[in-house]
């Protein structure tokens, strides 16, 4: 698949899933992905390119970073989510497009007061427990929109949600660090 004689940037204008050769879904198979990076990764190894000069053995890691970013993106359900949606024409916008339904908002605000009140490493990991499950659910139903429904603004609405939901529990996790340091 890597060719560091072949015109570069038609081989690294590919999207991921074309890169890893896998159906461009978002539900994959982890371990199967991690074998293919593996894969790819010595394939794509400058000193395999030794021989043919040091132009080849740059472009062989012009290769491996982009194999390095593809896997990067492809591994967390949250940013291949996000890809797809990019790559289906309905972009996260997650700068400029904050709009939340009411219903998530005023869930958004009970956690916040929650996490200010929790003075207790349980009360902490029941909020994280709860967290964790609303992340799952949301990763499952983000999921059934891109896999099944092909739905990708509906996706994408939910992918701002799941961003908004990662940054809450680096914010307990952040909390539950300062309950362990005192």
């Amino acid at each position: 698949m890597i060719d560091a004689a072949g015109p570069l940037s038609a081989q690294l204008a590919v999207n991921d899933f074309e890169l890893f050769d896998i159906p461009k879904h978002f539900a994959q198979d982890r371990s199967a992905l991690d074998t293919r990076w593996k894969n790819l990764q010595r394939e794509a190894h400058p000193d395999k390119f030794s021989a043919q000069g040091t132009a080849a053995q740059r472009v062989a890691m012009q290769w491996s970073v982009r194999i390095n970013e593809a896997y990067q993106r492809l591994k967390d359900p949250l940013r291949r989510a996000a890809y797809l949606c990019e790559l289906a024409g309905a972009p996260i916008n997650a700068e400029n497009n904050t709009a939340m339904p009411a219903e998530f908002l005023m869930q958004q605000m009970q956690w916040r007061e929650e996490l200010d009140d929790a003075t207790t490493a349980d009360s902490l990991q029941n909020l994280h427990q709860e967290v964790l499950q609303t992340r799952a659910a949301a990763l499952a139903h983000c999921e059934a929109l891109i896999d099944q429904a092909q739905d990708f603004a509906k996706a994408a609405q939910q992918v701002r949600a799941l961003m908004f939901i990662e940054r809450f529990v680096k914010d307990i996790d952040t909390r539950l660090d300062q309950l362990d340091a005192a």
